[in-house]
């Protein structure tokens, strides 16, 4: 069983976990997953991993609350309640060295698995900008976090209502316009992804993208999750998650049917 040391809501439908797990956060690195269970029976799901404490032995994750497992995760636990299973860290690490000047974006919920990374390629010499995407002002977390390893740092608002009026990919633009870097990891929804994906292309800058959206069993059993990266086939939970956005077949991933149940679990979530 595993505890939950706290439970903090950011909105109606986004929260945070912050669990004691000191096995799990002495080999978590950025990029990686996690597979969690509720109970005995109960939907395993995957979950990024949003930032981890090696000398406290925690792990945080950042939730939305948008099937059955994560509407119950975010409506009856809370602090001090246990779960059973927290399985990981799973998924290949992102790969962190010094590029130089590197962009790192989020999108909505994944701002979220896009900090650890932040950290750790500022701990290793580069010079980061960060780009933070909300659809409005109610929505934002983290922001605190990001501008304490950010050399520079944009907020953006769909709706205006906070910061630069508009989406990630805009800034991102300007940026690429003005001096290109040496590298972009850009984290978020497939549509989000892929836009920093078309933007970056004309200027040669490699992109790193995270389909971690894309998973189910975590295990590259269940073949859900497959990619065509570079006309190969591959699999986000143990290839992944993290590819080069550049050879990512998006098109074929966001024209993959969906199902009409899809709001009623959080293992069917592309």
């Amino acid at each position: 069983m595993y505890r939950i040391l706290r439970h903090q809501a950011f909105s109606e439908t986004t929260f945070l976990w912050e669990v004691l797990a000191p096995d799990v956060a002495r080999a978590a690195q950025p990029g990686q997953f996690l597979m969690v269970r509720l109970r005995e029976g109960g939907e395993r799901i995957p979950l990024t991993v949003a930032d981890f404490d090696r000398r406290k032995g925690t792990i945080t994750m950042v939730i939305q609350a948008a099937g059955k497992t994560t509407r119950e995760m975010a409506k009856d636990y809370r602090a001090g309640d246990h779960f059973a299973d927290f399985v990981g860290p799973l998924g290949r690490p992102q790969q962190i060295e010094r590029f130089g000047q590197v962009v790192l974006a989020g999108g909505g919920l994944g701002v979220a698995p896009v900090y650890p990374q932040l950290r750790a390629f500022k701990e290793a010499g580069n010079h980061t900008r960060g780009i933070i995407g909300f659809r409005s002002k109610a929505l934002i977390f983290w922001e605190d976090r990001f501008r304490a390893h950010c050399d520079e740092l944009t907020v953006c608002t769909d709706d205006g209502s906070y910061g630069r009026p508009g989406l990630v990919t805009e800034a991102l633009r300007e940026i690429l316009e003005q001096a290109p870097p040496d590298l972009v990891v850009a984290v978020g929804p497939l549509p989000m992804m892929n836009a920093c994906v078309e933007t970056t292309r004309p200027f040669g800058v490699k992109t790193l993208v995270s389909l971690n959206t894309i998973m189910v069993d975590g295990t590259g059993m269940c073949g859900s999750c497959r990619v065509t990266v570079d006309g190969r086939t591959r699999f986000a939970c143990v290839d992944g998650p993290d590819f080069d956005g550049h050879q990512v077949d998006f098109q074929e991933l966001m024209t993959r049917p969906r199902g009409s149940d899809q709001p009623l679990s959080d293992r069917h979530r592309l």
